[in-house]
């Protein structure tokens, strides 16, 4: 009897990023993706977050290898750090590879892994892994869903998917394949895409984006156009830059990351830009401005990017103001509204005009709407139903659709980082739980931690007072009045009197601390500490950090 098979989630259940899972098939590890996350208002000073790579590290000689199912960096951004701690190689489509790539480079880890090219419709022998690769669209080319031939059932995993009916590029979801296995084999355990599960309907077509902006082009000749969108969504790129050159206008890029990856998509043929029609933005400043369209990154407010620094006056390129148009060709990713809507803000407060998602249907989902979702339901028949991909309100709508397409509901599994699903002769359960936390990263360090974290937020809402005491090393006397400093407590300049009072009150508490001996720091750092906390709270109600610096001299 064949070894039960199980599915191991690190990341992506519970939250929108860091997916990440692993499934095992003979003793052997896949990787399933590995993604991060961008950090949360509660988060100060972190630059992303990644999955708790524990329980790879644990088991890094069953690692066989990892897969990309597209090339976003919610599911690829995250190998550029787990290669530094293992080695491994890496399976994708040539675009998701070179995505993937450009992050990696930059690392220096290229040495750590192998790049491997696979096609649409290939199925490939990976150890004991039989993997076939089934063409999806999203809203970045060259996606895949993922069927795993194992010794228990097809394992379907959906990847980002939505039904597109008229792609750009002509590359639709092979439904027909997936149609095949439920009446083939059958599929013994769908994973699918839980994003838009909420949202009723079918998510409208890419394609349809491209008449909106060839309206916007030509009914504003007059300026100059600034579209930003991500840099990894080429069909949209490849439609701003077909509505420009139809209405005679040069195209610029700006942002290092839109620069990197329409070059990379010329260069696979996946864009058509003609040479003649693409300047570098330094040259824009020669062009007629009504005759140019930027294309760029940041439309997500996010604050170093090309568009953030425009909003601000700060771009060395281009100066926006009355005369230009600025087209945000995205949605705001749930916790980046602030930011957007400040840089909406800047750039009005400069003079453009500004066309966003709320004003016009410049963005179109790449997540597949529930009726998309029955439709996938209904192709594959599955036996076992584990919505992935999404924040828990997301999987269980998407577990409640399940249950309406004919899934029987104990064969569905509401699943979340951490948790282990084994996949037996008999049906699937839960078997155990391995670490999922939040790996946190702030600038080259990671693993900042929940403590670091912690003492951020009180220094940000409270502030910090420290309380510096002299005491004398032979005698353990204290030497004068202890001095107290404050950043975001109080306004100093304003408080002196105050600052003098507390100072009273922790000499007063270490009164008799000395013992005629060589002093105790560690007993005068805890009673300053003490008097000085209790002094803070009856005064001002409030809790800032204390921090009692002891000087022996």
């Amino acid at each position: 009897m064949a070894d039960p098979v199980r599915v191991v989630f690190l990341g992506g259940l519970g939250e929108i990023g860091r997916n990440c899972a692993c499934v095992e098939v003979s003793g052997r590890i896949m990787l399933l993706d590995c993604g991060l996350m961008f950090p949360d208002d509660d988060m100060p000073g972190i630059d992303l977050v990644l999955p708790d790579f524990s329980y790879l590290r644990d088991n890094s000689e069953r690692i066989e290898g990892a897969i990309i199912t597209h090339g976003h960096e919610d599911h690829c951004g995250g190998l550029s750090y787990l290669l530094r701690e293992l080695s491994f190689p890496i399976y994708g489509s040539a675009l998701s590879l070179g995505l993937a790539r450009s992050r990696i480079e930059e690392a220096g880890l290229l040495d750590r892994t192998d790049l491997v090219v696979v096609r649409d419709g290939e199925r490939r022998q990976i150890g004991p892994f039989d993997v076939e690769f089934i063409p999806v669209t999203h809203s970045v080319p060259h996606g895949f869903a993922t069927a795993f031939h194992t010794p228990k059932g097809v394992i379907l995993h959906s990847g980002d998917f939505k039904i597109d009916l008229t792609p750009v590029d002509g590359r639709a979801t092979d439904l027909a394949r997936i149609g095949a296995l439920a009446d083939g084999p059958g599929v013994r355990l769908l994973l699918a895409d839980s994003t838009n599960a909420e949202e009723e309907g079918h998510t409208v077509s890419e394609s349809k984006v491209g008449g909106v902006l060839a309206n916007l082009f030509a009914t504003n000749r007059d300026k100059r156009m600034v579209v930003a969108c991500f840099a990894s969504h080429i069909h949209r790129v490849q439609q701003i830059a077909n509505a420009a050159i139809a209405n005679g206008r040069t195209i610029a890029t700006l942002g290092r990351s839109m620069a990197r990856n329409v070059a990379l998509a010329r260069s696979m043929g996946l864009l058509d830009i003609a040479d003649e029609s693409l300047v570098d933005i330094e040259a824009i400043k020669d062009l007629d401005p009504r005759r140019v369209c930027v294309i760029c990154t940041g439309s997500q407010g996010e604050p170093m990017s090309a568009l953030s620094l425009m909003a601000s006056g700060d771009n060395k390129w281009i100066r926006v103001g009355d005369g230009d148009l600025v087209v945000l060709s995205s949605h705001a990713i749930p916790g980046n509204e602030t930011n957007v809507g400040k840089v909406i803000d800047g750039l009005m407060r400069l003079g453009a005009d500004v066309v966003h998602s709320g004003i016009a249907d410049v963005h179109v989902s790449g997540h597949a709407k529930r009726d998309e979702l029955r439709i996938l339901l209904s192709l594959a028949r599955p036996h076992c139903f584990v919505p992935v991909h999404g924040e828990f309100r997301h999987l269980s709508h998407h577990a409640k659709l399940a249950v309406e397409m004919g899934v029987a509901p104990e064969r569905i599994l509401l699943a979340e980082d951490g948790d282990v699903v084994e996949l037996g002769d008999d049906g699937i359960d839960f078997a155990g739980e391995v670490p999922a936390g939040y790996l946190y990263v702030d600038g080259i360090v990671g693993d900042v931690g929940h403590g670091v974290l912690r003492d951020r937020k009180v220094l940000a809402e409270e502030g910090v007072v420290v309380v510096v005491v002299a005491v004398d090393a032979k005698t353990g006397d204290i030497l004068g009045a202890p001095e107290v400093i404050s950043r975001g407590w109080v306004h100093t300049p304003d408080a002196e009197a105050l600052l003098e009072e507390a100072g009273r009150a922790v000499l007063d508490a270490l009164e008799g601390v000395s013992s005629s001996g060589p002093a105790d720091v560690e007993a005068i750092r805890r009673r300053a500490r003490g008097a000085l906390g209790r002094f803070v709270s009856q005064r001002t109600r409030r809790r800032p950090m204390i921090v009692p610096v002891v000087t022996e001299v």
